[in-house]
Protein backbone atom coordinates (compact mmCIF):
# COMPACT_ATOMS: atom_id res chain seq x y z
CA UNK A 1 0.00 0.00 0.00
CA UNK A 2 1.36 3.41 -1.00
CA UNK A 3 2.57 5.82 1.68
CA UNK A 4 1.27 9.33 0.96
CA UNK A 5 2.84 12.48 2.42
CA UNK A 6 1.08 15.85 2.01
CA UNK A 7 2.50 19.30 2.79
CA UNK A 8 1.28 22.89 3.13
CA UNK A 9 -2.21 22.32 4.49
CA UNK A 10 -3.67 20.68 1.39
CA UNK A 11 -7.49 20.67 1.51
CA UNK A 12 -9.13 17.67 3.24
CA UNK A 13 -10.87 16.81 -0.03
CA UNK A 14 -7.60 15.20 -1.15
CA UNK A 15 -7.57 12.87 1.84
CA UNK A 16 -11.19 11.96 1.15
CA UNK A 17 -10.28 10.90 -2.39
CA UNK A 18 -7.32 8.82 -1.21
CA UNK A 19 -9.29 7.10 1.52
CA UNK A 20 -12.22 6.36 -0.78
CA UNK A 21 -9.73 4.59 -3.06
CA UNK A 22 -8.41 2.51 -0.14
CA UNK A 23 -5.27 4.49 0.76
CA UNK A 24 -5.07 5.08 4.51
CA UNK A 25 -1.32 5.58 5.07
CA UNK A 26 -1.46 9.38 4.82
CA UNK A 27 0.85 11.79 6.64
CA UNK A 28 0.05 15.51 6.58
CA UNK A 29 2.14 18.60 7.33
CA UNK A 30 0.50 22.01 7.69
CA UNK A 31 3.42 23.95 6.21
CA UNK A 32 6.46 23.71 3.98
CA UNK A 33 9.51 22.30 5.78
CA UNK A 34 13.16 23.27 5.87
CA UNK A 35 15.39 21.26 3.50
CA UNK A 36 16.67 19.08 6.36
CA UNK A 37 13.22 18.37 7.78
CA UNK A 38 11.78 17.82 4.31
CA UNK A 39 14.42 15.21 3.50
CA UNK A 40 13.45 13.25 6.60
CA UNK A 41 9.69 13.69 6.11
CA UNK A 42 9.60 12.25 2.58
CA UNK A 43 11.79 9.23 3.25
CA UNK A 44 9.96 6.08 2.16
CA UNK A 45 7.04 7.94 0.58
CA UNK A 46 5.60 6.72 -2.72
CA UNK A 47 3.33 9.75 -3.20
CA UNK A 48 4.13 13.40 -2.43
CA UNK A 49 1.58 16.22 -2.41
CA UNK A 50 2.91 19.78 -2.27
CA UNK A 51 1.93 23.35 -3.00
CA UNK A 52 4.10 26.29 -4.10
CA UNK A 53 6.54 26.63 -1.19
CA UNK A 54 7.91 23.08 -0.99
CA UNK A 55 10.98 22.73 -3.20
CA UNK A 56 11.77 19.32 -4.69
CA UNK A 57 15.18 19.53 -6.33
CA UNK A 58 17.11 16.85 -8.21
CA UNK A 59 18.99 15.70 -5.10
CA UNK A 60 15.78 15.07 -3.14
CA UNK A 61 14.23 13.18 -6.04
CA UNK A 62 17.36 11.08 -6.61
CA UNK A 63 17.66 10.26 -2.89
CA UNK A 64 14.12 8.83 -2.74
CA UNK A 65 13.93 5.75 -4.99
CA UNK A 66 10.55 4.76 -3.49
CA UNK A 67 8.95 7.93 -4.83
CA UNK A 68 6.50 7.04 -7.62
CA UNK A 69 4.47 10.19 -8.27
CA UNK A 70 4.27 13.88 -7.29
CA UNK A 71 1.15 16.02 -7.07
CA UNK A 72 1.40 19.82 -7.15
CA UNK A 73 -1.85 21.00 -5.55
CA UNK A 74 -1.70 24.31 -7.43
CA UNK A 75 -1.22 25.55 -10.98
CA UNK A 76 2.56 26.10 -11.01
CA UNK A 77 5.17 23.34 -11.08
CA UNK A 78 8.35 25.47 -10.96
CA UNK A 79 9.02 24.18 -7.44
CA UNK A 80 9.79 20.71 -8.82
CA UNK A 81 12.83 19.74 -10.91
CA UNK A 82 10.66 18.30 -13.69
CA UNK A 83 13.54 16.97 -15.78
CA UNK A 84 15.00 15.09 -12.83
CA UNK A 85 11.58 13.65 -12.02
CA UNK A 86 11.22 12.49 -15.63
CA UNK A 87 14.60 10.77 -15.75
CA UNK A 88 13.81 8.99 -12.47
CA UNK A 89 10.46 7.78 -13.81
CA UNK A 90 8.31 10.03 -11.61
CA UNK A 91 5.33 11.74 -13.25
CA UNK A 92 4.23 15.13 -11.90
CA UNK A 93 0.60 16.28 -11.92
CA UNK A 94 -0.96 19.67 -11.17
CA UNK A 95 -4.33 21.45 -11.22
CA UNK A 96 -4.30 23.82 -14.19
CA UNK A 97 -8.04 24.62 -14.13
CA UNK A 98 -9.44 24.33 -10.60
CA UNK A 99 -8.76 27.88 -9.38
CA UNK A 100 -9.52 29.67 -12.65
CA UNK A 101 -12.73 31.27 -11.41
CA UNK A 102 -11.19 32.42 -8.12
CA UNK A 103 -8.34 34.26 -9.84
CA UNK A 104 -10.64 35.77 -12.46
CA UNK A 105 -13.04 37.14 -9.86
CA UNK A 106 -10.19 38.73 -7.87
CA UNK A 107 -8.75 40.41 -10.97
CA UNK A 108 -12.10 41.93 -11.93
CA UNK A 109 -12.70 43.07 -8.35
CA UNK A 110 -9.29 44.78 -8.27
CA UNK A 111 -9.97 46.50 -11.58
CA UNK A 112 -13.23 47.93 -10.21
CA UNK A 113 -11.65 49.00 -6.92
CA UNK A 114 -8.74 50.77 -8.60
CA UNK A 115 -10.89 52.48 -11.23
CA UNK A 116 -12.98 53.90 -8.37
CA UNK A 117 -9.86 54.72 -6.28
CA UNK A 118 -11.34 52.73 -3.40
CA UNK A 119 -7.99 51.73 -1.82
CA UNK A 120 -7.00 55.40 -1.53
CA UNK A 121 -10.41 56.48 -0.23
CA UNK A 122 -10.48 53.64 2.28
CA UNK A 123 -7.04 54.60 3.57
CA UNK A 124 -8.01 58.27 3.94
CA UNK A 125 -11.21 57.52 5.87
CA UNK A 126 -9.28 55.26 8.24
CA UNK A 127 -6.94 58.21 8.82
CA UNK A 128 -9.89 60.45 9.66
CA UNK A 129 -10.31 62.34 6.37
CA UNK A 130 -13.60 62.66 4.46
CA UNK A 131 -12.47 63.20 0.84
CA UNK A 132 -15.82 62.99 -0.89
CA UNK A 133 -14.98 63.68 -4.54
CA UNK A 134 -15.43 62.04 -7.94
CA UNK A 135 -12.03 63.20 -9.21
CA UNK A 136 -10.13 60.32 -10.87
CA UNK A 137 -12.97 57.88 -10.18
CA UNK A 138 -14.46 55.99 -13.11
CA UNK A 139 -17.11 53.38 -13.90
CA UNK A 140 -15.97 50.02 -15.22
CA UNK A 141 -18.59 50.12 -17.97
CA UNK A 142 -17.17 51.31 -21.26
CA UNK A 143 -13.52 50.94 -20.24
CA UNK A 144 -11.08 48.73 -22.15
CA UNK A 145 -9.49 45.72 -20.49
CA UNK A 146 -6.30 44.39 -22.07
CA UNK A 147 -5.50 40.76 -21.26
CA UNK A 148 -1.92 39.60 -21.80
CA UNK A 149 -2.08 35.81 -22.01
CA UNK A 150 -5.48 34.51 -23.12
CA UNK A 151 -5.43 31.03 -21.60
CA UNK A 152 -7.78 29.45 -19.08
CA UNK A 153 -7.67 32.33 -16.60
CA UNK A 154 -7.23 35.20 -19.02
CA UNK A 155 -10.20 34.18 -21.14
CA UNK A 156 -12.43 33.83 -18.06
CA UNK A 157 -11.38 37.29 -16.87
CA UNK A 158 -12.51 38.57 -20.25
CA UNK A 159 -15.89 36.85 -19.95
CA UNK A 160 -16.53 38.39 -16.51
CA UNK A 161 -15.30 41.80 -17.67
CA UNK A 162 -17.75 41.84 -20.57
CA UNK A 163 -20.58 41.17 -18.13
CA UNK A 164 -19.46 44.34 -16.32
CA UNK A 165 -19.66 46.29 -19.57
CA UNK A 166 -15.97 46.39 -20.47
CA UNK A 167 -14.49 46.18 -23.95
CA UNK A 168 -11.97 43.31 -24.02
CA UNK A 169 -8.73 43.07 -25.99
CA UNK A 170 -6.19 40.28 -25.67
CA UNK A 171 -2.70 39.38 -26.82
CA UNK A 172 -1.20 35.90 -26.80
CA UNK A 173 1.87 34.36 -28.42
CA UNK A 174 -0.36 31.53 -29.66
CA UNK A 175 -3.53 31.86 -31.72
CA UNK A 176 -6.56 31.73 -29.39
CA UNK A 177 -10.26 31.53 -30.13
CA UNK A 178 -11.95 34.70 -28.77
CA UNK A 179 -14.75 34.34 -26.26
CA UNK A 180 -17.73 36.66 -26.46
CA UNK A 181 -16.80 39.96 -28.08
CA UNK A 182 -13.09 39.87 -27.12
CA UNK A 183 -10.71 40.92 -29.88
CA UNK A 184 -7.03 39.99 -30.40
CA UNK A 185 -4.34 42.57 -31.03
CA UNK A 186 -1.41 41.96 -33.35
CA UNK A 187 1.22 43.26 -30.90
CA UNK A 188 1.61 43.73 -27.17
CA UNK A 189 2.24 47.46 -27.57
CA UNK A 190 -0.97 47.82 -29.55
CA UNK A 191 -2.87 46.33 -26.61
CA UNK A 192 -1.03 48.47 -24.05
CA UNK A 193 -1.77 51.70 -25.92
CA UNK A 194 -5.53 51.07 -25.96
CA UNK A 195 -6.18 49.57 -22.53
CA UNK A 196 -7.47 51.37 -19.45
CA UNK A 197 -6.68 48.26 -17.39
CA UNK A 198 -3.97 45.71 -18.28
CA UNK A 199 -4.02 42.30 -16.60
CA UNK A 200 -1.25 39.71 -16.95
CA UNK A 201 -1.87 35.96 -17.26
CA UNK A 202 1.33 34.55 -18.72
CA UNK A 203 3.65 31.76 -17.52
CA UNK A 204 6.99 32.40 -15.86
CA UNK A 205 10.35 31.74 -17.52
CA UNK A 206 12.90 33.49 -19.69
CA UNK A 207 10.35 34.39 -22.36
CA UNK A 208 8.27 36.53 -19.98
CA UNK A 209 10.95 37.78 -17.57
CA UNK A 210 10.36 41.55 -17.09
CA UNK A 211 7.85 41.52 -19.93
CA UNK A 212 6.44 44.64 -18.30
CA UNK A 213 9.42 46.96 -18.03
CA UNK A 214 10.29 50.61 -18.49
CA UNK A 215 9.73 50.44 -22.25
CA UNK A 216 6.42 48.56 -22.18
CA UNK A 217 5.10 50.65 -19.30
CA UNK A 218 5.87 53.78 -21.33
CA UNK A 219 3.70 52.29 -24.09
CA UNK A 220 0.74 52.01 -21.72
CA UNK A 221 -2.09 54.52 -21.83
CA UNK A 222 -1.49 57.42 -19.37
CA UNK A 223 -3.59 56.86 -16.26
CA UNK A 224 -3.91 53.13 -16.90
CA UNK A 225 -3.97 50.41 -14.25
CA UNK A 226 -1.75 47.30 -14.16
CA UNK A 227 -2.76 44.00 -12.53
CA UNK A 228 -0.43 41.02 -12.14
CA UNK A 229 -1.80 37.73 -10.85
CA UNK A 230 0.46 35.52 -12.98
CA UNK A 231 4.15 35.27 -12.01
CA UNK A 232 6.25 37.70 -9.99
CA UNK A 233 9.11 37.80 -12.51
CA UNK A 234 6.89 39.18 -15.28
CA UNK A 235 6.99 42.77 -13.95
CA UNK A 236 10.03 44.99 -13.37
CA UNK A 237 9.03 46.30 -9.94
CA UNK A 238 11.37 49.30 -10.01
CA UNK A 239 9.99 50.41 -13.37
CA UNK A 240 6.42 49.99 -12.09
CA UNK A 241 7.26 51.95 -8.93
CA UNK A 242 8.67 54.81 -11.01
CA UNK A 243 5.58 54.91 -13.24
CA UNK A 244 3.26 55.04 -10.25
CA UNK A 245 5.32 57.78 -8.57
CA UNK A 246 5.34 59.90 -11.73
CA UNK A 247 1.59 59.47 -12.23
CA UNK A 248 1.95 57.79 -15.62
CA UNK A 249 0.01 54.85 -14.14
CA UNK A 250 -2.98 55.49 -11.89
CA UNK A 251 -2.74 52.29 -9.89
CA UNK A 252 -1.64 48.68 -9.70
CA UNK A 253 -2.56 45.40 -8.05
CA UNK A 254 -0.02 42.63 -7.50
CA UNK A 255 -0.62 39.17 -6.09
CA UNK A 256 2.79 37.79 -7.04
CA UNK A 257 6.33 39.11 -6.57
CA UNK A 258 9.87 38.35 -7.82
CA UNK A 259 10.88 37.22 -4.32
CA UNK A 260 8.11 36.19 -1.94
CA UNK A 261 8.28 35.71 1.85
CA UNK A 262 8.74 32.10 2.91
CA UNK A 263 6.39 32.37 5.89
CA UNK A 264 3.71 34.62 7.34
CA UNK A 265 6.26 36.02 9.80
CA UNK A 266 8.51 37.38 7.04
CA UNK A 267 7.70 40.80 5.56
CA UNK A 268 7.51 41.49 1.84
CA UNK A 269 10.45 43.57 0.66
CA UNK A 270 9.06 45.89 -2.03
CA UNK A 271 9.15 49.61 -2.87
CA UNK A 272 5.41 49.35 -3.56
CA UNK A 273 4.56 48.94 0.11
CA UNK A 274 2.75 51.95 1.53
CA UNK A 275 1.56 53.31 -1.82
CA UNK A 276 -2.16 54.14 -1.42
CA UNK A 277 -2.99 53.40 -5.08
CA UNK A 278 -1.49 49.90 -5.01
CA UNK A 279 -3.21 46.69 -3.87
CA UNK A 280 -0.76 44.08 -2.58
CA UNK A 281 -1.99 40.58 -1.76
CA UNK A 282 0.02 37.55 -0.55
CA UNK A 283 -0.31 35.23 -3.59
CA UNK A 284 -3.96 34.40 -2.81
CA UNK A 285 -5.51 34.67 -6.28
CA UNK A 286 -6.56 31.04 -6.16
CA UNK A 287 -7.02 30.85 -2.41
CA UNK A 288 -10.72 30.41 -1.92
CA UNK A 289 -12.42 27.57 -0.12
CA UNK A 290 -14.05 26.49 -3.37
CA UNK A 291 -10.84 26.45 -5.39
CA UNK A 292 -8.81 24.67 -2.71
CA UNK A 293 -11.46 21.97 -2.41
CA UNK A 294 -11.53 21.56 -6.20
CA UNK A 295 -7.74 21.44 -6.40
CA UNK A 296 -7.52 18.85 -3.63
CA UNK A 297 -10.00 16.62 -5.40
CA UNK A 298 -8.62 17.11 -8.93
CA UNK A 299 -4.97 16.36 -8.14
CA UNK A 300 -5.76 13.49 -5.75
CA UNK A 301 -7.92 11.86 -8.43
CA UNK A 302 -5.05 12.08 -10.93
CA UNK A 303 -2.66 10.50 -8.41
CA UNK A 304 -5.07 7.68 -7.62
CA UNK A 305 -5.64 7.05 -11.32
CA UNK A 306 -1.89 6.71 -11.83
CA UNK A 307 -1.44 4.42 -8.83
CA UNK A 308 -4.29 2.14 -9.86
CA UNK A 309 -4.10 2.17 -13.66
CA UNK A 310 -0.82 3.83 -14.66
CA UNK A 311 -2.65 6.63 -16.53
CA UNK A 312 -0.44 9.70 -17.01
CA UNK A 313 -2.78 11.89 -19.08
CA UNK A 314 -2.35 15.45 -17.81
CA UNK A 315 1.16 14.97 -16.42
CA UNK A 316 3.34 18.04 -16.96
CA UNK A 317 6.63 16.18 -17.42
CA UNK A 318 5.91 12.61 -18.50
CA UNK A 319 4.88 10.60 -21.58
CA UNK A 320 1.09 10.83 -21.58
CA UNK A 321 -0.88 7.58 -21.69
CA UNK A 322 -4.63 7.93 -21.25
CA UNK A 323 -6.67 5.72 -18.94
CA UNK A 324 -7.27 2.27 -20.39
CA UNK A 325 -9.46 -0.52 -19.09
CA UNK A 326 -7.38 -3.46 -17.89
CA UNK A 327 -7.29 -6.21 -20.53
CA UNK A 328 -5.35 -8.94 -18.68
CA UNK A 329 -4.98 -10.31 -15.16
CA UNK A 330 -1.99 -8.08 -14.34
CA UNK A 331 -0.68 -4.70 -15.48
CA UNK A 332 3.02 -3.80 -15.74
CA UNK A 333 4.12 -0.15 -15.76
CA UNK A 334 7.54 0.06 -17.35
CA UNK A 335 9.57 3.27 -17.57
CA UNK A 336 12.67 2.85 -19.71
CA UNK A 337 15.39 4.72 -21.50
CA UNK A 338 14.16 5.64 -24.96
CA UNK A 339 16.69 3.57 -26.91
CA UNK A 340 16.42 0.93 -29.65
CA UNK A 341 15.53 -2.51 -28.34
CA UNK A 342 13.85 -1.38 -25.13
CA UNK A 343 10.45 -2.79 -26.05
CA UNK A 344 12.01 -6.01 -27.31
CA UNK A 345 13.82 -6.48 -24.01
CA UNK A 346 10.56 -6.02 -22.10
CA UNK A 347 8.65 -8.46 -24.32
CA UNK A 348 11.40 -11.08 -24.16
CA UNK A 349 11.63 -10.94 -20.37
CA UNK A 350 7.89 -11.31 -20.00
CA UNK A 351 7.68 -14.15 -22.54
CA UNK A 352 10.52 -16.07 -20.89
CA UNK A 353 8.41 -16.28 -17.72
CA UNK A 354 5.34 -17.59 -19.52
CA UNK A 355 3.36 -14.34 -19.56
CA UNK A 356 1.35 -13.35 -22.62
CA UNK A 357 1.00 -9.65 -23.45
CA UNK A 358 -2.60 -8.98 -24.46
CA UNK A 359 -2.45 -5.18 -24.73
CA UNK A 360 0.22 -2.47 -24.74
CA UNK A 361 0.13 1.33 -24.67
CA UNK A 362 3.40 3.17 -25.37
CA UNK A 363 4.42 6.82 -25.40
CA UNK A 364 7.82 8.51 -25.30
CA UNK A 365 9.07 11.91 -24.19
CA UNK A 366 12.66 12.87 -24.86
CA UNK A 367 14.99 10.35 -23.19
CA UNK A 368 12.19 8.37 -21.55
CA UNK A 369 9.70 5.80 -22.80
CA UNK A 370 6.68 4.62 -20.85
CA UNK A 371 4.64 1.53 -21.64
CA UNK A 372 1.64 -0.04 -19.95
CA UNK A 373 1.48 -3.78 -20.62
CA UNK A 374 -1.54 -5.91 -19.73
CA UNK A 375 -0.57 -9.57 -19.38
CA UNK A 376 -2.27 -12.89 -18.72
CA UNK A 377 -0.70 -14.59 -15.73
CA UNK A 378 0.85 -13.67 -12.42
CA UNK A 379 3.75 -11.21 -12.38
CA UNK A 380 5.99 -12.77 -9.75
CA UNK A 381 8.78 -11.10 -7.78
CA UNK A 382 11.21 -12.99 -10.03
CA UNK A 383 9.74 -11.36 -13.14
CA UNK A 384 9.86 -7.93 -11.51
CA UNK A 385 13.46 -8.49 -10.47
CA UNK A 386 14.47 -9.34 -14.04
CA UNK A 387 12.68 -6.30 -15.46
CA UNK A 388 14.03 -3.92 -12.85
CA UNK A 389 17.60 -5.07 -13.28
CA UNK A 390 17.61 -4.68 -17.07
CA UNK A 391 19.97 -1.91 -18.26
CA UNK A 392 17.19 -0.01 -20.09
CA UNK A 393 14.82 0.04 -17.11
CA UNK A 394 14.30 3.23 -15.12
CA UNK A 395 11.36 2.02 -13.06
CA UNK A 396 8.99 -0.94 -13.10
CA UNK A 397 5.82 -1.48 -11.06
CA UNK A 398 2.84 -3.81 -11.10
CA UNK A 399 -0.69 -2.52 -10.47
Amino acid sequence: MARIVLFENIHPSAREVFQAAGYDDIVTHTAALSPESLREAIRGAQVLGIRSRTQLDSALIADNPDLRVIGCFCIGTNQVDLESALTHGVPVFNAPFSNTRSVAEMVLAEAILLLRRIPEKNDRVHQGFWDKTAEGSYETRGKTLGIVGYGNIGSQVGTLAELAGMRVLFHDVEAQLPRGNARPTTTLKQLLAQSDVVTLHVPGGKGTHNLINEETIAAMKPGAILINASRGTVVDIDALHAALKSGHLAGAALDVFPVEPKSRDEALDSPLRGMPNVILTPHIGGSTQESQENIGREVAEKLVSYLQSGATKGSVNFPEVAYQERAGTSRILHVHRNVPGAMGALSSAVAEHGLNIVAQYLQTRGPIGYVISDVEGEVSDAVLSVLRSHPVTVRCEVV
